[in-house]
């Protein structure tokens, strides 16, 4: 639980940064919102099921969420560190983003993950325009 705190902090630290960064605003219309799980060796699949089906339902609960991808890992580098699922939200601003990160569905799935992950990695950026 001590590893999670430390990873949501982290994660509210970059988005500060990213939030005051004049270089990260303004690049794209889409800000993706990546996230990576790790489950715990004692989380059955039943338990995983139950976390990817909450984090299904937040995209009809959360207005500010535009788009809602996931998947497992599949990659042969075997460079995943464990993490196997991939979560990819997208939003319109980093103010929905924000919005998105403090909603009460939010804590809620926070709640249901909580207690089966054993590693998380967040990474948010704007899609370049130039792509």
């Amino acid at each position: 639980m001590k590893n999670l705190l430390i990873c949501f902090a982290i994660a509210f630290v970059a988005i500060a940064f990213t939030s005051s960064n004049p270089m990260a605003q303004g690049k794209g219309n889409s800000l993706r919102h990546v996230v990576l799980f790790k489950f715990k060796d004692t989380s059955s699949a039943e338990d995983v099921k139950k976390v990817v089906d909450a984090f299904e339902a937040l995209p009809k609960k959360i207005k500010q969420i535009k788009a809602f991808e996931w998947g497992t890992n599949n990659s042969p580098e075997g460079l995943n560190q464990g993490l196997t699922h991939a979560f990819i939200l997208t939003f319109n601003s980093e103010k929905d983003r924000d919005d998105y990160l403090v909603h009460p569905d939010h804590k809620v799935f926070g709640g249901i993950v909580g207690p089966h992950l054993d590693g998380v990695t967040v990474v948010d950026f704007w899609v370049d325009s130039n792509s």
